[in-house]
């Protein structure tokens, strides 16, 4: 009986390490490239390239009021900022009005929010950014001085297969760097402004974030199905490699205690 408990302690031990063995290796790594990762160089702050936005004091500016005279039907107005954009002052200003679905990348029960943009000395209202535009403004924010080599236009309905642009600000331009990094730049087309940096090192430590947290789409659900599974069968197989310990530890104690008789050779 023993014999066969610790059979079946063994076969379940074997085939629960064969099928966690690999999960808890990408589990090491990722904590290993973490802890060892510079985040400033994760998020690509490091290749932003420095300043803000500096305007002079005596700046002829029209009344944030003024514009919002001219914006489309009722609208409640969550916020209003004076922004640069290629050296030009703009008010940008996002709106709730329950009809508009293009800003937000994911909607969380909210309404959706609209950004408008306006020129801050004349108060006229401007479209979103063109391509031209956001690829002056990509470069303008890059620290190096490179070529582009691709401009993609990222929109609600193709954004699916983009995982480094998930959550943010839509439609938005994601324009590619010819660098070594290859570092993408995404602008967000109606807020007019750089939103993020994705680089190679990011793109690594996404990766292993994902077999980390084992949520393939969104990457931050740490309640999935599949991790709590994996964390049980974690839990088990240490927990039969206990069991398979104790048991070969009680068999070998029992072997020890009962040496054979050996006749000791009669001297004539």
């Amino acid at each position: 009986m023993k014999r066969k408990t610790h059979l079946r302690v063994r076969k379940t031990h074997r085939y629960l390490g064969l099928i966690t063995g690999i999960q808890f290796v990408m589990w090491t790594i990722g904590g290993i490239y973490f802890s060892f990762s510079d985040m400033d160089e994760i998020h690509g702050d490091h290749q932003r390239k420095p300043g803000g936005m500096a305007f002079e004091s005596n700046m002829e500016l029209v009344s944030p009021a003024e514009v919002m005279t001219q914006l489309p039907g009722p609208a409640t107005v969550t916020s209003l900022r004076l922004i640069d954009i290629l050296g030009t002052p703009h008010y940008q200003i996002q709106i709730a009005d329950g009809h508009h679905s293009g800003g937000a990348g994911h909607d969380h029960g909210q309404m959706p929010a609209q950004t408008i943009l306006a020129l801050a000395e004349t108060g006229e209202l401007r479209p979103a950014l063109n391509e031209q535009e956001a690829i002056e403004l990509a470069r303008h924010s890059f620290i190096d001085s490179t070529a582009v080599a691709s401009v993609e236009y990222l929109t609600k309905e193709n954004i699916n297969g983009h995982h480094e642009y998930r959550g943010s600000a839509l439609p938005a331009w994601a324009i590619t760097m010819e660098h070594p990094t290859k570092t993408t730049v995404y602008v967000a087309a109606e807020q007019g402004v750089v939103t993020k940096f994705r680089n190679d090192k990011w793109r690594v430590f996404d990766f292993l974030w994902m077999m980390h947290t084992m949520d393939y789409q969104g990457r931050d659900n740490f309640g999935n199905i599949l991790l709590r599974v994996f964390s049980i069968a974690g839990i088990v197989t240490i927990l039969s490699g206990f069991a398979l310990y104790f048991v070969s530890s009680g068999s070998r104690r029992k072997n020890t205690a009962r040496p054979q008789d050996r006749r000791r050779p009669v001297i004539s």
